[in-house]
């Protein structure tokens, strides 16, 4: 369910066994991600370094994420990063992998989805990113995730990397 916005992965699992409904479980769940979030969650620095030389040379950057707002804004807070325009899985009809939350993040950015790349790590969004038109960096995080899709596939997020596929 890597990458799968929060309904679908309650449809999924509610399928399987029984849970409450979305909106009761949810802040239950809400509180023990928060606990680990606040605990435990480690940041990639990869990630966290690109993003900031990005933001320093003027380069607009979003985060477009499956998780609902409240949890992208913890776990955001958490990893100290501040983006322009943030979108969250609960806030776009369709979540990943159709395109609707790239186009949207490429929306409010002022910028067509060609002159975007998606940064990914889960094969919805390395199919969101590409159903949206934009060149796709998979970030291979856990080996058995198949990111073969993206344009290109790298171990860890770096600046040329990004700006490699943005010149393309």
């Amino acid at each position: 369910m890597l990458g799968s916005p929060y309904a679908r992965t309650h449809a999924y699992f509610a399928e399987r066994v029984s849970l409450p409904a979305p909106e009761v479980l949810l802040p239950e769940l809400n509180g023990v991600l928060f606990a680990l979030i606040d605990e435990r969650l480690e940041v990639f620095a990869d990630a966290v370094g690109a993003v900031a030389e990005l933001q320093a040379r003027g380069v607009p950057v979003a985060v477009a994420s499956s998780s609902v707002r409240e949890r992208l804004e913890r776990t955001l807070a958490h990893a100290g990063l501040e983006f322009e325009v943030t979108i969250a899985g609960d806030e776009v009809e369709h979540g990943k992998p159709a395109p609707d939350m790239f186009l949207r993040a490429a929306e409010r950015l002022a910028l067509p989805p060609e002159a975007c790349v998606v940064v990914e790590d889960s094969p919805p969004g390395v199919a969101a990113g590409l159903a949206a038109g934009m060149p796709t960096l998979g970030v291979q995080r856990v080996p058995e995730t198949d990111l073969s899709a993206a344009t290109r596939v790298v171990d860890r997020v770096s600046v040329p990397g990004i700006l490699a596929l943005a010149n393309q």
